[in-house]
């Protein structure tokens, strides 16, 4: 018995259950052990002690003149035995370990205990993890389910499901790969971790890991904008003048950014400077067009940005991408016109060249060639 005391011990320290806990547990299932053995009802209890035999079961009985229900009343001269001051209508603690419960509780005390083991290994897992939502892990892929794919992350396998994966990305079999932890969810077969490769937070807590700045609190990523697996855009500031935020975040000949886009499959990262300025935060975000002016409707939240002819295309993207992206990251709603455009505008008399009414110029999109249409790309 002392073996086992000392077995327990050994536990609570190992996985860091409480020994009160695994006794409580072992007491609990003993009680049903017993009456499932030995078909006996009534209020019963076990006890783990110090002896021989290891475990002995007590029943709590009814002191009575006349016994009807052995199971359930003693009679008072042999209660007293027990207890001399024991009277009629009391209860008392009765012992009734049958001789063979030694074997029966010993089995059922190793099944109870490895259960409860594996319960708090599933909360130490579920604790530990839920502690890094939020966070970026490493981890290899291990497997392919249908369209999902469990990453291995350490003490689990994490689930990348589809709509958490970039389509460009091969996940292949042994891969090392960052995961963003989007959440843990309890399950019947244990923790279940939910990861994430095109969450925005991702390219966030990618910067910290390459940029000491940033993990310092001297560089800050204000905004992240992301179009997983095509193109991404932060905007980072610094707190300190003598450090620029850009040019820390790119690194020595672009060593620090490079690390982030081969994490990511090379998918394109532009890194912009943060401006209080809505006008000089929308002119940046369009990098790496270059603007002419930007006219801001504050109550709107609306912007109007002129462009040169040949940067047109580029400040709008393939399919719309930069201004879309562009839009995402400052919160604002962007319309970009060309020079050329906003000439012949004027010309044609419709609208003074310098008009700031963005509402009238936006309602004058319906009319622009077709191919730029997709300039006009509101925040999603």
């Amino acid at each position: 018995m002392g073996d086992f005391i000392e077995a327990l011990r050994a536990i609570e320290k190992e996985k860091e259950v409480p020994l009160e806990v695994l006794l409580e547990t072992v007491e609990s299932a003993l009680v049903t052990a017993y009456k499932k053995n030995f078909a006996i009802t009534g209020d019963i209890k076990v006890r783990v002690e110090s002896s021989k035999t290891g475990f002995k079961v007590y029943c709590q009985k009814t002191v009575v003149d006349e016994v009807e229900n052995e199971h359930a009343e003693i009679i008072l001269s042999e209660a007293r035995e027990i207890d001399p001051d024991i009277a009629v209508g009391e209860t008392i603690e009765v012992e009734v370990t049958p001789e063979n419960f030694g074997r029966i509780a010993a089995q059922t005390a190793k099944q109870v205990v490895m259960q409860r083991i594996r319960e708090a290994e599933r909360e130490q897992v579920y604790d530990e993890f839920n502690e890094k939502v939020g966070e970026v892990v490493t981890g290899i892929v291990q497997r392919r389910e249908q369209r999902s794919v469990f990453i291995n992350i350490g003490k689990i396998e994490a689930l990348l499901p589809p709509n958490e994966q970039v389509p460009t990305e091969p996940y292949r079999f042994n891969d090392r790969i960052k995961v963003y932890i989007l959440e843990v969810r309890r399950t019947p077969k244990g923790p279940q971790v939910i990861v994430s490769r095109t969450h925005p937070s991702l390219i966030r807590r990618l910067f910290e890991l390459e940029v000491p700045e940033i993990h310092d609190g001297i560089v800050n990523i204000k905004s992240v904008a992301r179009e997983a697996g095509a193109r991404s855009k932060i905007a980072v500031e610094s707190t300190d003048e003598k450090v620029d935020p850009v040019g820390a975040c790119v690194g020595h000949r672009g060593s620090r950014v490079q690390a982030v886009v081969s994490e990511l499959y090379d998918e394109k990262v532009d890194i912009v400077r943060w401006h209080d300025d809505p006008a000089q935060l929308i002119a940046e975000s369009l990098s790496p067009s270059k603007v002419s002016t930007v006219t801001v409707n504050e109550e709107e939240k609306n912007a109007l940005v002129i462009v040169p002819d040949n940067q047109l295309s580029l400040a709008i993207g393939k399919a719309g991408q930069n201004v879309r992206l562009a839009a995402r990251l400052t919160g604002w709603r962007i319309d970009i016109r060309s020079e050329a455009q906003i000439a012949r505008t004027a010309l044609s008399g419709e609208v003074p060249a310098d008009e700031e009414n963005i509402e009238t110029q936006e309602e004058e999109a319906s009319i622009m060639p077709a191919e730029h249409m997709d300039a006009e790309i509101s925040e999603e």
